[in-house]
């Protein structure tokens, strides 16, 4: 098999894009942080994931709603991080109330198919309506669907809400490490407070669920690639994007054992 190679063109992310490692602004060029990687693991592929940055404004402040992984997570234990979790096999087939945005929905089928592209737009809700109680959706045409699709959506299809992919934005993908426990290959999604619906809840798997200053944010216990993305954040609040035109979004992706930040 032939090793990977860094994409034609791949542009490292610096801290002309926002990119700060804590304190430590990142200069063009340069190999993103990491933590430490134990060596125990064996190589696992990827699975897919997805995570919704729901962001508000409070005045000239913005916010983005976080929550602390549980303690017994295999994954990112007593981290803060944004509601999300990997995809399963039924949200292909998941109905929604509206498509993707055309231009988010050409970023995402860069690196997915048409099916695997709306299973990670519904994943990215779900995950947020079950670990959060916030509902980005809008009402289905024809009402609540006959099918059952799982005690996850209750709450959810059978009020007559689907999914809402138009209120998504794609902002960046990141595929973790080799070396851990998990890994995915994981799609940022940001998304509008106003356009959410619903009272914030407790999970099982998330607690402490609140509202976070985005420059506070940066002071909580956090994983790695939740500190690279907070900056991308705040780069697209403060200058936001022309959504009518395409864009490259960062890429964060290990080659040949360096951890690099790209463009796509």
């Amino acid at each position: 098999m032939s090793k990977p190679t860094i994409p034609e063109g791949a542009v490292v992310r610096g801290t002309d894009k926002g990119y700060v490692h804590g304190d430590i602004p990142l200069t063009p060029g340069q190999e993103r942080p990491v933590e430490k990687v134990e060596e125990s693991y064996p190589y696992m592929r990827p699975r897919d994931a997805a995570t919704l940055i729901l962001v508000r404004m409070k005045g000239d402040t913005p916010e983005v709603l976080m929550g602390c992984r549980a303690a017994k997570s295999a994954f990112m234990p007593n981290r803060y991080v944004f509601p999300g979790g990997r995809v399963d096999k039924p949200d292909a087939h998941v109905p929604v109330a509206t498509p993707f945005d055309p231009h988010v929905k050409e970023r995402l089928l860069h690196a997915a198919s048409e099916q695997r592209a709306k299973a990670l737009g519904v994943a990215a809700i779900r995950e947020t309506f079950e670990e959060s109680g916030l509902i980005l959706g809008k009402p289905l045409a024809g009402g609540a669907p006959k099918k059952d699709y799982g005690e996850h959506w209750k709450g959810f299809l059978d009020q007559g809400l689907a999914p809402a992919l138009d209120s998504l934005d794609l902002i960046a993908r990141a595929v973790t490490p080799p070396g851990r426990p998990r890994r995915f290959n994981a799609r940022f999604f940001m998304a509008r407070a106003e356009d959410a619906s619903g009272e914030i809840r407790h999970s099982s798997e998330m607690g402490d669920i609140r509202w976070v200053k985005l420059d506070e944010a940066r002071e909580l216990p956090l994983p790695t690639i939740t500190g690279l993305i907070l900056g991308e954040i705040g780069r697209l609040v403060k200058e936001p994007p022309d959504r009518t035109q395409q864009r490259k979004i960062p890429l964060f992706i290990t080659v040949h054992r360096k951890h690099l930040m790209i463009e796509e």
